[in-house]
């Protein structure tokens, strides 16, 4: 199908960018010429493949997503209330922030952690924090996200344990840790090892998960950290994918069949703010998933090609300039996620642009899913956009574009070379410039931002982190190291170092070294003095 613009149409036009945000042009009117060719073939049913119009033939009649609210601040005692607080007001799954020190590999005594702890998110240092993390929490009753990278396979252990004081075998454990290293070099640049070794750790959790947990998604391929760094729908689209392919490719390779751990893969999109663009990105991405998985990695089952995905609102839509517009922000983003077929949901507080949100913001963004998930009749009907011209071609355009990407990183020799040479990070860094001149020069709009401003505007409540709360965590990790047995800590971590220079799976020394109390910080060295450490080459 052409994919030129159309000629312009006689009658009057404002004057405004007439493009979707990622720069795809949107015509005046799309009728059934824009329909694929063949949209039986194309588009399917909700249910079968190739699973465009969702993954499940019921959606939300069945079952409604599950609503999670990302949490996580102070110490554990902050964010098990927290926790507590939200399931309380009707949440359906936890979703748990980490911050900065332990997302990077640090302890919370570490210098390079100094006036970081509990910031961003909780900091977990050892089994301990975990255990009072998930205090009153059974885990075999909820299922937990865990958005971590570098170090998952630590934070799995520690949930393992506590799972297993509870009395819950991996077996029953149900959720999700994110581990989706690639995106990190791409994006969010939390890295611990040099990208090798940390594929290794993601395939070996893929392998362990795989045997183990078979409740439990070992790696959620994140495209929201891609988009938050400025891309565009297009290149979050296609890059997730393609990182999600590479898993795929390194389990294979290390003799893993696909159809035994690729149904516990999952998927991590932003929910941004053009709204039939996302719509269409969800349902390209479950397309291609679908096709790529059967056609080139050789699935047989239907679990291995149905893409299922966890959506988030997107952070960088909401403006700091009258953050109560940002209520109105997420709720057309959540709309196109529940519309767009997302399986979770987390919807982003009005607050966060300025701080971490305060309990009334977190309250106020779960009731914003819960409004469409019993008001708005959306969820009545499976893909109740589906054969809308419009959401049909964008859906098409969407999925060309992404395998333009395909091409151009496999002429390079595929992603992880792709990195290397900082393909995909040039990629966005020019989207994000091309954004950005677009909103100094006023050709896109942000409502209180770049038009429609106030100048006189009240002071909005915040949450603080009270800085004694670092404070409490050091001393509860220095705590921690004189009850152990440090012969046995340090029996556990040289066996993860000689470990580490093989090539044995690395979960089960994990495991053990924290079950000896050993912590995050301590494994993270253990490794570093075999792998090594990265240095990003800049992107100007």
């Amino acid at each position: 199908m052409a994919t030129e613009p159309r000629a312009k149409p006689e009658f009057q036009q404002r004057d405004a960018e007439f493009s979707t945000i990622s720069g795809q042009p949107v015509e005046p009117l799309y009728t059934a010429e824009d329909a694929p060719a063949d949209p039986g073939a194309e588009i399917g049913r909700p249910g079968e493949y190739p699973f465009t119009r969702g993954p499940y033939p019921s959606m939300y009649r069945g079952r409604l997503w599950t609503m999670r609210q990302f949490a996580g601040f102070g110490t554990v005692e902050e964010t098990n209330e927290r926790f507590h607080y939200l399931l309380g007001h009707g949440q359906t799954g936890l979703s748990t922030a980490f911050d900065m020190p332990t997302l990077m590999g640090y302890d919370s005594d570490h210098p390079r952690s100094l006036g970081e702890v509990g910031r961003e998110g909780v900091a977990v240092d050892s089994l301990d924090d975990m255990e009072q993390l998930f205090v009153g929490i059974p885990l075999g009753g909820v299922t937990t996200s865990m958005t971590i990278n570098a170090p998952a396979a630590i934070l799995l252990a520690f949930y393992v344990l506590v799972g297993e004081e509870q009395g819950v075998p991996p077996e029953k454990l149900g959720g999700t840790i994110q581990t989706d290293i690639l995106k990190e070099y791409i994006a969010q640049k939390e890295w611990c090892f040099p990208i090798e070794p940390a594929m290794r750790l993601v395939t070996d959790m893929i392998e362990w998960c795989s045997r183990q947990m078979p409740r439990w998604h070992p790696v959620s391929i994140s495209g929201y950290h891609i988009r938050e760094a400025g891309s565009t729908a297009q290149q979050e689209l296609a890059f997730t994918l393609k990182d999600g392919f590479t898993y795929v490719e390194r389990a294979i390779e290390r003799g893993l069949d696909v159809d035994d751990f690729a149904p516990r893969l999952s998927f991590f999109f932003n929910a941004h703010i053009d709204f039939f663009e996302e719509i269409a990105k969800y349902r390209a991405a479950r397309r291609i998933w679908a096709r790529e998985m059967r056609d080139t990695y050789g699935a047989k089952r239907e679990e291995s090609m149905r893409l299922r995905f966890h959506a988030q609102t997107a952070g960088v839509s909401l403006t700091a300039q009258q953050p109560l517009n940002n209520v109105v922000r997420t709720s057309l983003e959540a709309l196109a996620a529940v519309l767009g077929g997302t399986q979770s949901l987390h919807t982003n507080s009005f607050d966060e642009a300025l701080a971490l949100p305060t309990e009334e913001a977190a309250r106020v963004a779960l009731r914003t899913q819960q409004i469409i998930a019993a008001e708005s009749g959306v969820a009545n009907t499976a893909d109740p956009l589906g054969g809308s011209w419009f959401v049909e071609r964008l859906t098409d355009e969407m999925e060309r574009a992404a395998y333009e990407y395909f091409a151009r990183i496999d002429e390079l020799g595929g992603m992880v070379e792709a990195i290397h040479r900082n393909f995909p990070q040039r990629e966005i860094a020019e989207a994000s410039f091309t954004y950005q001149r677009e909103l100094d020069e006023r050709r896109r709009i942000v409502v209180g931002v770049n038009d429609l401003t106030e100048d006189d505007e009240e002071e909005m409540p915040i949450l603080r982190i009270d800085p004694a709360l670092e404070r409490k965590q050091v001393d509860r990790l220095q705590a921690t190291r004189a009850r152990r047995d440090a012969a046995a800590v340090e029996r556990a971590l040289a066996e993860l170092k000689r470990a580490a220079a093989t090539e044995e799976n690395l979960m089960p020394p994990i495991l053990a070294a924290a079950r000896a109390r050993a912590t995050e910080g301590e494994m993270i060295a253990s490794m570093k003095e075999v792998f090594g450490t990265y240095t990003e080459s800049p992107v100007f």
